[in-house]
């Protein structure tokens, strides 16, 4: 799937803002109502779905989320967070819920 112009345009704000964030926020660690919060807003602008078709108790894979999504996501989940990331994590954990809780209890 390509990217197009404007979505690319939406996850770079979306990007720099998160980004901003974290500076401001590095001594304070992400919740899992944080990570959620990203994770929802990620696939929302990158995989062009809309906010209430996304449920946090479900699967990844239902929003077609392929390899090469899945290790970018985790590329930029990694800059938000500040810490590596399992690529792995997304199949292991399999849904937004369990994903974030995971990092929270592996990173505290």
């Amino acid at each position: 799937m390509e990217i197009k112009a404007t979505q690319m345009h939406q996850l770079n704000t979306a990007y720099e803002s998160q980004k901003e964030n974290t500076q401001e926020d590095a001594n304070h660690p992400k919740t899992a109502a944080d990570i959620q919060e990203w994770l929802v807003s990620y696939l929302t602008v990158s995989l062009e779905i809309e906010l209430e078709n996304v449920d946090r108790t479900i699967p990844f894979e239902h929003y077609g989320l392929d390899s090469l999504k899945a290790l970018a996501l985790t590329g930029d989940l990694e800059d938000w967070l500040g810490y590596e990331v399992d690529p792995t994590l997304m199949y292991d954990s399999h849904t937004i819920e369990t994903l974030a809780q995971h990092l929270v209890e592996e990173y505290e």
